[in-house]
C-alpha cells in the first residue's frame, strides 16, 4: 500500500476559531441553527447548536473537521455547514470521494493520535501525516446500509432499544 502525505489528498485550512460563549446557542431544530464543532471526541465533534451569523463564514459541508489540540486528531466527516471553535482544522477534498472514503480517512487520521502525547498539538504537522493513497478494495465493499444493519444487529444482541 502506497502512503502519501495528508496534504496531497486534502486542502487544509483553519476553521473559524470562535468562542462558544460569544455565540447564541439554540436548539438543533431552530430553523437558523448551525452546528458548532469543538475539540470533543463525541457526537461527531458537535458540542452545541448556535444561531447563524451573517458576518461569520460557514465551513462547507462534506469536509472533515480535525481537532489539532485537546482531543488531538478527533476527525469527523461533516455533512452540513458548520462553525468551529479554536484549534480545529478543516480538510477539503482535493478529489471526489464517497462518504465511505471520507470516513475511512477520518479513521486513518485518528490512528496517528499516538504521536501527539504529552500536550503536543498537530496544527503544524497534520499535513505531513502519512495516509494510504487510496482506500483499499476490501473497504470499498462496505456500504452505509451494511454498517447500519450491523449496528442494529449489535443493538438487538445487546438488548439496547432504538430511540
Amino acid at each position: 500500500m502506497r502512503l502519501v502525505p495528508l496534504h496531497t489528498l486534502f486542502d487544509i485550512k483553519y476553521g473559524n476559531s470562535l468562542e462558544l460563549i460569544n455565540l447564541e446557542q439554540c436548539s438543533k431544530h431552530c430553523p437558523n441553527s448551525i452546528n458548532f464543532i469543538s475539540r470533543t471526541e463525541k457526537n461527531n465533534g458537535i458540542s452545541a447548536f448556535v444561531l447563524k451569523d451573517e458576518k461569520i463564514m460557514e465551513n462547507p459541508a462534506n469536509t472533515i473537521s480535525v481537532a489539532v489540540g485537546g482531543s488531538v486528531l478527533a476527525s469527523f466527516f461533516q455533512t452540513k455547514p458548520y462553525y468551529t471553535g479554536y484549534h480545529i482544522l478543516v480538510l477539503s477534498l482535493k478529489k471526489q470521494m464517497s462518504i465511505a472514503e471520507s470516513l475511512f480517512y477520518c479513521d486513518c487520521i485518528r490512528l496517528n493520535r499516538y504521536k501527539y502525547n504529552y500536550g503536543r498539538q498537530a496544527n503544524k504537522t497534520l499535513g505531513g501525516i502519512m495516509l494510504p493513497a487510496e482506500m483499499p478494495n476490501e473497504f470499498k465493499k462496505i456500504t452505509l446500509a451494511s454498517i447500519r444493519k450491523s449496528i442494529v444487529l449489535t443493538m438487538v444482541e445487546n438488548g439496547i432499544e432504538d430511540e
